[in-house]
C-alpha cells in the first residue's frame, strides 16, 4: 500500500518535470464487462486541490464514490466523460474502444492539457503530450479521479438500465461476467446491450441456436 498524499505528490512531481501546470487524467471502466458501455473519463484538476480519498476508483466503496464524484467535478477545471455502447465494443474490441475513447476523451476537454496521463495504453494524439502510466489510477490523483468520473458515470447508467431491463440485476453486478449475470441470460435471453463477441454471450447465443435448430 501507499500512502494516499503520495498520489498528490506524484502528479506534483510530473509537473514540475515536464514544466506542466496543466495536466489531464484518462482512465476507462467496463471493459471486462458483458453488458453495458464502456466508459472512458479525461479530467484537469484545479491546481492545488487535493483529496486523499482519491484513488483507484474499485478500491472505493460506492457512497464514497458517489460523494467524490460530485467533489471532482466542482474540482476539476473541465472534464470529459464518453460512452460506447456494446455496438462499438463489438466492432473495435474492448482495447481499441477503450484507446479511442482516451483520445476522444482528451480532445474533448474544453482546455487543452499541456501533458495528457493515461492508465495503461499507449495513445498516439497529434500535437499532445501524452504520458502512459501503469497502474496510473492507483498512483495518480488525477487519473485516479478520472477512474471515479467513469466509474459513477457508468454504474448510473447500468441501474438505469436495471428498471429497463427487468429481471437482469444490473444495479448488483453491473454487466461484468458474474454467475448470477450469465445464469439470468441463460434464462432471460440476450439483450441489445450484451456484447456478443464475449465468450460468455457467444456461448449462450450458440446454444440458443442449437436448441431452435433441433426444433
Amino acid at each position: 500500500m501507499i500512502d494516499d498524499n503520495i498520489r498528490y505528490e506524484f502528479d506534483k512531481n510530473i509537473k514540475l518535470q515536464y514544466n506542466a501546470e496543466l495536466i489531464s487524467g484518462s482512465d476507462e471502466v467496463g471493459r471486462g464487462a458483458m453488458a453495458g458501455p464502456i466508459v472512458v473519463a479525461s479530467v484537469i484538476l484545479k491546481n492545488n486541490y487535493f483529496n486523499p480519498l482519491i484513488k483507484d476508483s474499485k478500491l472505493i466503496i460506492e457512497k464514497q464514490r458517489e460523494i467524490l464524484y460530485e467533489e471532482i467535478i466542482k474540482n476539476s477545471v473541465c472534464y470529459s466523460i464518453k460512452v460506447y455502447d456494446s455496438k462499438i465494443v463489438d466492432k473495435l474490441n474492448p482495447k481499441q474502444t477503450s484507446v479511442l475513447g482516451m483520445r476522444e476523451s482528451i480532445q474533448d476537454l474544453k482546455i487543452k492539457p499541456q501533458l495528457c496521463l493515461v492508465d495503461g495504453e499507449n495513445i498516439n494524439l497529434k500535437d499532445y503530450q501524452v504520458l502512459k502510466i501503469i497502474k496510473g489510477d492507483y498512483l495518480s490523483q488525477t487519473i485516479g479521479a478520472a477512474s471515479i468520473l467513469a466509474k459513477v458515470f457508468r454504474d448510473n447508467l447500468m441501474k438505469e438500465y436495471d428498471k429497463i431491463y427487468q429481471g437482469y440485476n444490473f444495479f448488483k453486478h453491473k454487466g461484468y461476467c458474474t454467475k448470477e449475470h450469465i445464469q439470468k441470460v441463460k434464462e432471460l435471453g440476450i439483450l441489445d446491450i450484451h456484447r456478443l463477441s464475449y465468450k460468455p454471450v457467444a456461448e449462450i447465443k450458440e446454444t440458443q441456436n442449437e436448441f431452435w435448430q433441433d426444433k
